[in-house]
């Protein structure tokens, strides 16, 4: 998956349950600031919980 621009950074999300890294998408670094985070659906868990932004 390329990255769209030059101020987009490629982030990786992890559930907030079971900490497994499952998802990573882009994010604009110049207009959102603080770390992102997503309803997404955990295969581990098997349900949909809180993805936040790793490092």
């Amino acid at each position: 998956m390329g990255i769209k621009g030059k101020t987009d950074k490629m982030v990786v999300l992890a559930c907030e349950d079971c900490k497994e890294r499952n998802y990573t998408t882009t994010k604009n670094k110049k207009n959102i600031k603080e770390r992102l985070e997503l309803n997404k659906y955990c295969p581990t868990c098997k349900k949909h919980t809180k993805h936040k932004e790793t490092k």
